[in-house]
């Protein structure tokens, strides 16, 4: 028996990257699993996958920036596959540009899905998740633990998503509720693929750093976002985990403009 024998899971951002590495193992592991995502044919892809493998899932088209459409897709998994007692907020977006070029409306955009987005999910599943207990894994970044130049409003918006984390846990540890986040550092998917850096970023500074572990792949983030999730972890509450490969240890190694 798997260690989420049904226990209903939300995966957010579930279609690609992370959200589909990490609703793959939660499947696996014997979660029925509500498969989120902008992108209704990626989320639709996903949830086969799962069934095709002996698990079980259900899609939903959800735009987590949406009051709306986060209360109708929280809402339809509960109808489609019972109460959610895990939530995994995955989806997010990102992009580098200088601060003094950035676009107010990309910003906005950043915010809204990255920050304002993980907390519409917790809002409108805490009440699933209150009754009866559950757990809540964020993904931060470690962008949101330390400065990144070219990175304002993504670091901005997962310094909030890692306080945030922190709130709920307070807040709700005593109600049966675990919150924690996860914060990875580089990682290989859809999304990172197209991020261009400014022409004038010194990637000199960034090599030492990851030149021996490289970035990691979304199945090594997914594990330990299920370890966070399960009863494994039960004593972890308000827990900021990295998973950089050493870079928030290291202390920089991200890339600067050259002087």
């Amino acid at each position: 028996m798997g260690r989420f024998e049904g226990r209903v899971a939300i995966v957010t951002g579930g279609g690609s990257g992370l959200g589909r590495a990490t609703a793959r193992l939660l499947a696996e592991e014997g979660a029925p699993v509500g498969v989120l995502d902008l992108a209704a044919d990626a989320a639709d892809a996903v949830a086969a996958e799962i069934v095709d493998a002996g698990g079980s899932a259900s899609a939903f088209a959800c735009d987590v920036s949406d009051p709306g459409s986060v209360e109708a897709a929280v809402a339809a998994v509960a109808a489609g596959l019972g109460r959610p007692q895990m939530l995994v907020n995955s989806a997010g977006i990102g992009g580098f540009s200088r601060s003094e070029e950035e676009d107010p409306v990309r910003w906005a955009a950043i915010v809204a899905v990255n920050l304002t987005g993980t907390f519409l999910m917790c809002r409108f599943t805490l009440p699933h998740l209150l009754d009866g207990g559950g757990t809540i894994v964020n993904i931060a970044s470690n962008a949101g633990l330390m400065g990144q130049p070219f990175s304002a409003a993504y670091c901005a918006s997962k310094g909030g998503v890692i306080n945030l984390t922190r709130a709920l846990a307070v807040e709700y540890v005593d109600q049966g509720v675990r919150v924690n986040a996860v914060a990875p550092g580089g990682m290989r998917t859809p999304l990172t693929k197209g991020f261009r850096l400014p022409e004038d970023a010194d990637l000199d500074l960034l090599r030492p750093v990851m030149s021996k572990l490289g970035v990691s792949e979304p199945e090594e983030v997914a594990a330990c976002v299920a370890y966070v999730a399960s009863d494994d972890a039960r004593y972890m509450v308000g827990s900021i985990v990295s998973i950089d490969g050493g870079l928030v240890a290291y202390g920089g190694g991200f890339p600067k403009p050259k002087e």
